[in-house]
Order: C-alpha cells, then structure tokens, then sequence
C-alpha cells in the first residue's frame, strides 16, 4: 500500500491534458480554459456616467447658476457634440460622458426649467464618473489558462468581447458497476437478493459536476469473459473508465482482472486510508482506468479524492484545484484514528465540522449529510471539540 499523498503524487505526474478546442462561448460554460482570455478593448471603453443626472464641466459649474441643455446621451446612444462652459446634457448611468464634460451631477440635485438646469447647493463632492479602463485595460488577461468557467468567471469571459474561447475536451467517462446483485433502480424488490445499483449513479453525478461527459454508466455480472468484453468497449468509448464493486481478493471479484486482458498498465492499487483501501488507478490501452470499492460510502470518498482530480487533471487543471483542504473547527469530538489515515464523513452547522454517527462504509442514508470529509492522519489521538481539523468538501461547490 502507499499512502494517499503518495498516490495522488503519481496521479499528477502522470496525466496530461485533453487536446483544446474551440467553443462558443454560449456552449463554455463549465468547461476549462487552454489558453488565457485577453481583453479585446478596454472596461469601460470611454468615461460612463455613474448616476442619472446631468454631465458637466466642473470648473464652469457652481450652484443656482443655470447652464442650456444641449442634449442627452444615454447607454448605448452617445451624446456626439461638445459640451461647452454654460451648458449641460442630460445623461443616464452607463452612458458615455460628452467631450468637454468631466462631472455628472446627480438629478436630485437637479432644477430643470425648460431648456435650462441649475443644480441646489451641496452637489458634490463625487463626481458620479467611472473613468475609462478603470476596470480593465485592452489586453489585459482577465482569466488564466486553467480556470474553470463558472457564472462569475463567465461575466469576465464575456466582458473580454471574446465570441470563442480555447477550452479543453471534455473527459468522456463510462462508469461500470459490477455484480450479480445488482439490479437498476426501481426493480430490485422484484428479484430475491438483489439491490438497487445506486453508486454508479452518484459517481456519474459527481462526474458531471467535475466537466466530464458521462456517456455509458452501465452494470455487468460476475462473469470474467463477459465483463472483458464490456471492458473493451468501454475504453473504445471514453477517456475514462470507472469500475466499481469487485476490488477485493475474493474468486467472483473480476474488476481489475477484467482489464489484464486489454494490456492494464497500474499507476497504483491500495492505498493506506479509511475507507477506500482497495482503490486502484492505471491505463489500458491508452485509456484511464479507476477502480472504486463496491461499497457506496468507500465509492464517493475514493470517487472525490482520485476520480475528480483525475478529471480535474485531464482539463488542463491543477490536482490542488480539486483538492482544497482547509483549516476548520470541529462542532464535536473526533475519535482516534487506527493504522491508517481516515477520512472522516461530517456535516457542517453554525459551530463547525460535526462527524456523523454513522461512518459504515457500506451506509448510503449517511451520505446525505456528509458534506465533508475530515482528515486524520494514521495514529491520530482523539481530538476534541473547538480544534481545527484539515478538511475537503464532499460537495464540488463549497
């Protein structure tokens, strides 16, 4: 066995990314960047009005003095002529500022009669204008190679006037579930012995959060011959195939064995940790082969830890992205820890990190409250609540 950082070191070493493409930037959502997004022009381009209100030359204006109103502009509708000492426009926020005009007095400091406005004492001291590039300049790189496009890196993609952006492929993945217990979901009651097959539907939510495009998610039974043939139509389909249940040493437990045939190159198999020992990581023939536990509760904690940095990987990102540890306060005493490292499954409240009861690895009811996973190294003594404990988010989004 090796151990988790150990692991998780020759994943990265290993993985290079998919080759980029180039996608509508409605169609980028989601998807990570191959190359930087440069600004085409300048944020704003010109000076812009911060309120509704009047544009003006502030050193020719002082209060209950009447200037001539010579215009408007609005966003989108630029007032085109100059503004000159005694006179104003009327201006609306985001709209371009006149030549000649450096200040835009607010309306409600406004008297207009007619073609003419004064403005009441005490209309400043702002100026109400937001000056050109003050946001960004034109060129300016406003999302590196590796960002992940979520709905605020999606405003700064477009702010960029970018109509295509550089993106990496999107990992297809096919996800196995094994054995002869299994059953789709809805039908188990109708077979003696059979249970719902429910891990290859989480991994496949938890791979789609992660960008990849799941395009089998399937169940085989323990039959080698069989399973050998799935297995080569599955690395025929997908950049990553995940197989679940059937890690263990018993006769009928053919995961691994199912892809000797198709060359299975392993990065590793069996890691040092609790629960999920049994995980393995390698390729065959060319493709990216993961292997999780069959229990649901090793299958998720495995699934985030190597799967999800794998994909994270292959789109042209950092493992770290994926694997944010961080410094949290424990709600409740956490127990010692045995001969290997331990994730432990908790939930979060308004005091801190609070393991859940229930930590068998085979519990599913349990995985809907268990939004963190807390580390405890091997050997750990208990450690008592208002500590801080190193923990990653179960969840993609936190």
């Amino acid at each position: 066995m090796i151990s988790l950082d150990a692991a998780l070191a020759l994943l990265a070493d290993a993985v290079t990314p998919l080759a980029r493409e180039e996608v509508a930037i409605d169609a980028a959502a989601g998807r990570v960047l191959a190359a930087p997004v440069r600004a085409r022009s300048a944020s704003p381009r010109t000076a812009v009005a911060m309120m509704d209100g009047y544009a003006v030359n502030g050193a020719t204006t002082v209060p209950d003095v009447p200037l001539h109103v010579i215009g408007e502009s609005r966003a989108g509708a630029r007032f085109d002529g100059s503004v000159g000492a005694h006179q104003a426009v009327r201006i609306f926020t985001g709209a371009p500022m006149p030549d000649g005009t450096d200040r835009c007095i607010m309306q409600e400091y406004a008297v207009r009669e007619g073609g003419r406005v004064h403005f009441t004492p005490g209309f400043g001291p702002e100026w109400h204008v937001r000056a050109a590039g003050s946001d960004f300049e034109a060129d300016t790189e406003l999302l590196a190679a590796g960002t992940r496009l979520g709905p605020r890196a999606m405003v700064a993609a477009a702010a960029a006037d970018r109509a295509v952006l550089s993106v990496h492929a999107r990992p297809r993945v096919a996800i196995l579930g094994t054995g002869d217990e299994l059953a789709p979901a809805g039908s188990a009651w109708q077979r003696r012995d059979a249970i719902p097959d429910s891990v290859t539907h989480g991994v496949a939510a938890m791979a789609g959060q992660a960008g990849g495009d799941v395009v089998v998610r399937s169940t085989g039974g323990d039959d080698l011959h069989a399973l050998e043939a799935q297995a080569a139509a599955l690395l025929a389909a997908a950049d990553v195939v995940v197989v679940t249940g059937g890690a263990s040493v018993g006769e009928r437990d053919f995961a691994r064995s199912m892809f000797a045939t198709h060359g299975l190159d392993l990065l590793f198999a069996k890691v040092a940790i609790k629960p999920g020992k049994p995980v393995w990581v390698g390729r065959a023939r060319g493709t990216w082969v993961v292997g999780l536990p069959g229990n649901p509760g090793s299958a998720m904690v495995t699934a985030r830890l190597f799967l999800i940095p794998l994909l994270a990987a292959l789109q042209g990102q950092a493992l770290s992205e994926s694997l944010r540890w961080r410094r949290l306060p424990l709600a409740a005493p956490l127990g010692a820890t045995g001969s290997r490292e331990t994730l432990v499954r908790a939930c979060w409240d308004d005091a801190g990190l609070r393991p859940i009861a229930m930590q068998d690895s085979g519990a599913q009811h349990a995985l809907v409250e268990a939004g963190w996973l807390i580390r405890c190294p091997a050997g750990q003594a208990a450690v008592p609540s208002g500590q801080t404990v190193e923990a990653l988010s179960f969840a993609l989004d936190a």
